[in-house]
């Protein structure tokens, strides 16, 4: 009874310790409430939601061990990454007591290298994720920490109350979170970055269709020596570079996952799920490549390329390439401002086709399962997305160096800017982004366009839970490199051939088992939301 008695005693003079602690105010110079006055005083958006950002609670975070946080990127390493992330770390090591290292992952074998850093369980804290970088697999398989609401609420709270649970939803796998997402939307929409100097030359058509644009890369061929009509990005790629604008956008279907043969109609209610390679639509895409290839719109070593792309373009060497609006605006205004040679333009060949927007995933930061700072990491992400100053340095660089700010939402580009651009820090896209005051008009436009009519279907939040089929996708993965790629890339003579050899092989590969889990979980989901 003594002993019980003491306990109850302990207990009690604990709890009015506690509570004097919390009455005695945020006197933690390293606490997260601190990082919330900070953010707030450099225009954060980011507001108080009551518990999330509760003094008291702030006040139990020790951060009075210097903790070295290390970040997986995709994209190249920045010319200058030591200076940017010198003065990132100075405010990093005054705010939480912690310094950040990157690695990078270069676009020519990240696709590679990436799913072995998870598998291998390297010791690093955190990474880019992405949807289109397998970030539902790679949550299945373990990789990612599970982000609990606790842990949120406790290490990031301004973070919680700017996010909206429409994007928090979109990140969850099987119901669990594994990703910080972005905090805004953006358009994905692939579009065609070309030429115009070289269109006016040969006098040909404005290029607005699949027709118009074939003219243009076989009279490029033809007459432009020296340089390559078009150039695909780099990277393990399951399908042709262009599908996404003449198979998705042109068919106005939506592909599940680019790792897998499978697409539905963006206007179907029951998201009835196909194999691409058996439509019609397919086959005839067959025929446009072909056609295409034969006329040299590129390059007969295309299958084994690492070329750059955007460096290939910007250089004069290849007269078009294919990527979202945002990064080719970007290298629009870049070779604008570097006075390039070059007269460029946008076109979009699916003029009136629906155009959708990317959900949350497009963009966002995981923290590694074996993480050893947690806490630290996610006060780091918290930071990077609500804190003005570090945004600033993550996004843009030092500021007078890289760029100028331009009133507290755009910048300007200065010569040096190309030294910190072309790798993956849009996993910190917040409210606080600065748009670059040289951003070109017209891809402004196109974007405005597509934001004034964004289609929204039933099936854009849904997530393929892929773990009972796990063998059957990498083996169809590996058929669609070795007969599907050569295929679309107009290497392979007899399409015929060629088209039922690939779905021989998908069959016994197992396709058809994948397609039928994923009917099932489709209808499910839908089944749920009526």
């Amino acid at each position: 009874m003594l002993k019980r008695n003491r306990m109850m005693l302990l207990a009690l003079v604990l709890t009015f310790v506690m509570i004097l602690s919390a009455c005695g105010g945020n006197n933690n110079a390293n606490a997260p409430a601190e990082a919330t006055n900070n953010a707030s005083e450099t225009g954060s958006n980011a507001t108080d939601t009551g518990n999330a950002a509760d003094p008291a609670a702030s006040d139990a975070i020790d951060t009075s061990k210097e903790v070295k946080l290390k970040m997986i990127f995709v994209g190249p390493k920045p010319v200058d990454y030591d200076s940017v992330f010198a003065e990132i770390n100075k405010v990093l090591k005054e705010k939480i007591n912690a310094t950040v290292e990157g690695e990078f992952l270069d676009w020519s074998d990240w696709a590679q290298k990436y799913p072995l850093k998870l598998a291998a369980n390297e010791d690093f804290d955190l990474i880019y994720s992405a949807n289109w970088a397998g970030y539902n697999d790679q949550a299945l398989k373990g990789g990612f920490l599970e982000l609990t609401d606790d842990l949120l609420n406790k290490y990031m709270p301004e973070t919680v109350a700017a996010m909206s649970d429409v994007s928090w939803d979109q990140a969850k796998v099987n119901g669990k979170l594994y990703m910080v997402p972005q905090n805004r939307g953006e358009s994905v929409e692939k579009m065609i970055l070309y030429r115009e100097d070289l269109r006016k030359k040969y006098n040909l058509p404005e290029i607005n269709s699949p027709e118009s644009y074939a003219t243009y890369l076989k009279t490029i061929a033809e007459k432009e020596k020296g340089v390559t009509p078009f150039t695909p990005e780099t990277g393990d790629w399951k399908y042709h570079n262009l599908d996404r604008v003449l198979l998705k956008q042109q068919n106005e279907w939506n592909m599940f996952d680019l790792d897998l043969p499978f697409a539905f109609k963006l206007d179907d209610p029951t998201g009835k799920v196909f194999n691409v390679y058996e439509t019609q639509e397919f086959k005839d895409l067959l025929v446009y490549y072909k056609d295409l290839a034969d006329n040299n719109a590129w390059s007969k070593n295309v299958l084994n390329s690492k070329n750059d792309h955007q460096a290939d373009f910007k250089a004069g060497k290849t007269a078009s390439i294919t990527h979202n609006n945002g990064t080719l605006g970007a290298l629009m205004a870049l070779m604008r401002q570097e006075n390039s040679p070059y007269e460029v333009a946008l076109a979009d060949i699916n003029p009136g086709k629906k155009k959708s927007v990317a959900i949350s995933t497009q963009n966002g930061t995981s923290i590694h399962a074996t993480s050893k700072n947690v806490e630290r990491s996610l006060m780091f992400i918290n930071l990077m997305q609500n804190d003005k100053q570090l945004h600033d340095l993550m996004m843009y660089g030092i500021s007078g160096v890289h760029y100028e700010p331009v009133g507290d939402d755009k910048y300007k580009a200065l010569d040096k800017n190309p030294n910190y651009t072309g790798f993956s820090n849009w996993n910190f896209n917040s409210p606080l982004n600065r748009d670059n005051e040289a951003f070109p008009q017209e891809a402004s436009d196109f974007v405005k366009n597509w934001e004034a009519d964004v289609y929204h279907y039933d099936l854009e939040t849904f997530v393929f839970d892929n773990s009972k089929v796990k063998t059957e996708i990498a083996n169809v993965g590996n058929v669609m490199l070795r007969y599907a790629i050569p295929l679309e890339y107009g290497v392979i003579d007899d399409i015929d051939k060629g088209l039922a050899d690939l779905n021989k092989q998908l069959k016994a590969a197992g396709v058809e088992k994948i397609q039928t889990e994923l009917q099932a979980q489709i209808d499910a989901f839908l089944a749920n939301k009526k």
